[in-house]
C-alpha cells in the first residue's frame, strides 16, 4: 500500500518485535521502536507525555543554555525519503539540545535515488555505527519492516497515510497542558473531551495517529469532511463521522483543521476548493458553533484562508505555533526513552 491508495485498514505488516526484554526503563515505556501509535497501550502513551515536561523546562532554561547531555556521543540519523521542513527541524533539534551527533540524508541526497534498496540504505548507516534512525517515507508500513530488521532504535516520523506517531503524541499533550491550565488541575486528563478533525481525512496520517491517541486517552473524536475525503468504514475507529462543519463543532473543546491537500485535486475530490471553503472552512463565523473555549490547531503547513482563515489561524485560541514548540520536548522525550531501552543481544 503506499500514498496513492490509502486505506483505513492496517498495514498487512506483522507486528515488530520491538519489546525490550528487561524492566520497564520509564513508567509504563518498554519498546524498543515507536513505529505507531496503534500498538501502544494508555500507559506507555502516558509515559511519553509525563516525560515530557521536563525537556520543556529544559527549552525554558534563564540561562539560555538549552541542552542536556543525555544522548551525549549516541547517532541520530534523520533519513527523511519525502519532503519536510516541520518535523525535521524539529527532530534535529530535539537530538542537538539532547547533545546527540547528527546526520540528515535526504531523497534527493541518498543512493535510493539510484536504485538502492531501502534496507541497503540503512544497513550501510548502521555501518557507522548508528543509535537512533528516524525515518519518513512515502509508503505505508516502511518503519515497521525496518523496525523488524535492523539494530538500531527506529522513530517513524510520516509513513505514506499510515501513521505519523510524533505528530499525535504532540498533538495530545498541547492539548492536556491546556486541559490542566484550563481546569485548574495538574492531572486532568482527556478523559470526556471532544476534538473535531476536520478535512482530508482519507489522505492524512496524522488523522489516523491522532483518532487512535485521542481515544485511547478518553476523548471523544469525531470527523468532519467531504464524503469523498472520508474514508469507509472509519467508523471502525470508534469515533463519530459527519459531513456537516456545524454538526462537528458543536461541543467541541478542541478544532484540528487538517490540510488540504491541493496536490490532490487532480483526482476530482472535490468539486472546487471554492466550494470547500464555503462548507468546511474554520473561520469566525463557523466557529461560533463551538465553545468559546475551543483550541484551534493545524499540524501544518497551512493553507491559509483554506481550511483555516487567516485571522484565526493567528488567534487568541490558536496554539499551533505551541504545537511546534512542544514538538521538540516530545521528540525529546521519545528518544530519551527509546535510547535507555536495552539492545539486542549481538
Amino acid at each position: 500500500m503506499n500514498a496513492e491508495h490509502p486505506s483505513i485498514e492496517p498495514v498487512a505488516v506483522a507486528a515488530p518485535k520491538d519489546r525490550a526484554p528487561a524492566e520497564k526503563v520509564r513508567g509504563g515505556w518498554t519498546r524498543r521502536h515507536l513505529v505507531g501509535i496503534e500498538d501502544l497501550s494508555r500507559e506507555e502513551i502516558e509515559t511519553v507525555l509525563d516525560v515530557a515536561p521536563q525537556f520543556i523546562a529544559v527549552q525554558q532554561r534563564g540561562s539560555g543554555i538549552k541542552k542536556v547531555p543525555l544522548l551525549q556521543g549516541r547517532l541520530v540519523v534523520n533519513l527523511f525519503l519525502e519532503p519536510s521542513t516541520r518535523t525535521r527541524v524539529s527532530f534535529e533539534l530535539a537530538a542537538k539540545r539532547l547533545s546527540a551527533d547528527t546526520l540528515t540524508v535526504t531523497a534527493s541526497a541518498s543512493s535510493v535515488v539510484k536504485g538502492e534498496s531501502l534496507h541497503d540504505t540503512l544497513a550501510n548507516i548502521e555501518a557507522m555505527h548508528s543509535d537512533i534512525v528516524v525515518i519518513r517515507h512515502a509508503y505505508s508500513g516502511s518503519a515497521q519492516i525496518l523496525a523488524e530488521r535492523h539494530a538500531s532504535h527506529i522513530i517513524n516520523a510520516g509513513d505514506g497515510s499510515h501513521e505519523h506517531p510524533t505528530q499525535a503524541l504532540l498533538d495530545a499533550f498541547t492539548i492536556r497542558q491546556h486541559v490542566r491550565k484550563y481546569r485548574e488541575d495538574p492531572n486532568a486528563g482527556l478523559d470526556g473531551l471532544r476534538v473535531a478533525i476536520i478535512g482530508d481525512i482519507t489522505h492524512s496520517r496524522v488523522a489516523r495517529s491522532n483518532i487512535w491517541c485521542l481515544t485511547k486517552l478518553g476523548a471523544k473524536v469525531v470527523l468532519c469532511g467531504p464524503r469523498t475525503l472520508m474514508p469507509a468504514g472509519i467508523e471502525r475507529m470508534g469515533v463519530e463521522v459527519t459531513s456537516s462543519l456545524q454538526e462537528a463543532l458543536r461541543g467541541a473543546d478542541v478544532v484540528y483543521a487538517l490540510r488540504i491537500q491541493v496536490e490532490r485535486q487532480a483526482s476530482c475530490l472535490l468539486p472546487s476548493i471554492r466550494e470547500y471553503i464555503r462548507l468546511y472552512r474554520v473561520d469566525s463565523d463557523s466557529l461560533r458553533n463551538a465553545p468559546e473555549h475551543a483550541l484551534i490547531m493545524h499540524p501544518g503547513p497551512i493553507n491559509r484562508d483554506i481550511e483555516l482563515a487567516a485571522d484565526i489561524a493567528d488567534g487568541a485560541r490558536s496554539v499551533i505555533l505551541e504545537q511546534v514548540s512542544n514538538g521538540v520536548a516530545v521528540r525529546m522525550a521519545i528518544m530519551h526513552l527509546l535510547a535507555n531501552s536495552p539492545r539486542p543481544a549481538a
